[in-house]
């Protein structure tokens, strides 16, 4: 449901078709402009080709796993809610032990702690982290796993392609240099599609790389700090606002750094961690909420 709803946004729609463009570009390129030619009739080209193809396969599935994946959008109340009631009953939320709970305001829904609401996807979605247009879904509880690793794979991807450009390109300037270009022009596309080629794929590369590295290092530090962007905002908010200035401490209990990745990545192996396969989020906590709590309203 969640990637029906993103699908009407026309930035989102855009960043799919230019993600889809640049992998297929850059397989192209790869084979048909670096390997080919420097490694034809080698093994290292039946190699290079099968190791990057398998990156983009991951990188792909994990993507279309990001995509369609329900970020955990909180689900949707069967009646209308009273907001002149639910400010009668806030003094004895606590008491029914309904912590952190809140009523989003914009879509009438009772929403558990951490959740946030998205004016993209216009609906709320626990602990969201931030809606991104290159999966055109929010990056919440439940596909931030397959965000991080599709953000892993076109980092392996970008650095994969410019190792392999830059190594063709040596391995021109050499065979040049021996007298052997002469003879290649004749078999190959002429230099200058080739080198055309070359700096638009190195180009590509370094911007996504350094693109993804940004965005994978926030992730992990959002992970294991145990705060969303949206919490790390609303911190220096509240800390701003503090005359003491003293550090506004999280509502929510300090995790170990493994457990707080496990949440994410799932319990099993740490390879596990690399593939984008459904694992069961930690029983501790819960990671399933109902969509009323247990108070009265």
């Amino acid at each position: 449901m969640a990637s029906f709803r993103c699908r009407r946004d026309p930035c989102g729609f855009i960043c799919l078709v230019l993600t889809y463009f640049s992998v297929f570009y850059a397989d192209y390129v790869v084979i048909q402009y670096v390997l080919i030619p420097a490694y034809s009739g080698s093994v290292w080209c039946t190699l290079h080709a099968s190791i990057f193809n398998v990156i983009l396969l991951l990188l792909l599935a994990c993507h279309s796993k990001a995509v369609f994946s329900d970020p955990g959008m909180v689900p949707l109340p069967e009646t209308a809610i009273d907001f002149s009631d639910l400010r009668s009953q806030t003094s004895r939320m606590t008491d029914r032990g309904c912590e952190g709970w809140t009523v989003c305001s914009r879509c009438e829904t009772y929403r558990p702690p951490r959740a946030h609401h998205c004016r993209v996807c216009q609906r709320c979605i626990r602990r969201m982290d931030h809606h991104c247009p290159w999966i055109n879904n929010c990056v919440g509880e439940l596909n931030q796993k397959y965000f991080i690793q599709f953000l892993f794979y076109t980092g392996m991807a970008s650095l994969y392609s410019m190792a392999l450009v830059v190594s063709a390109w040596v391995w021109r300037i050499r065979s040049e240099r021996e007298g052997d270009g002469e003879k290649e022009g004749e078999e190959t596309p002429s230099k200058h599609l080739i080198v055309a080629h070359y700096i638009i794929l190195l180009v590509e590369s370094i911007l996504f790389g350094v693109f993804v590295l940004v965005i994978f290092y926030d992730q992990l530090v959002s992970i294991i700090t145990d705060e969303t962007p949206i919490e790390q905002m609303r911190n220096r908010l509240m800390m701003d606002r503090n005359s003491g200035g003293q550090p506004v401490h999280p509502p929510h209990t300090r995790k170990p750094k493994i457990a707080l990745l496990r949440e994410v990545f799932g319990r099993g192996s740490v390879l596990c961690w690399l593939f984008p396969l459904h694992s069961s989020p930690p029983s501790a906590g819960g990671i399933s909420y109902s969509a009323v709590p247990d108070y009265d309203v």
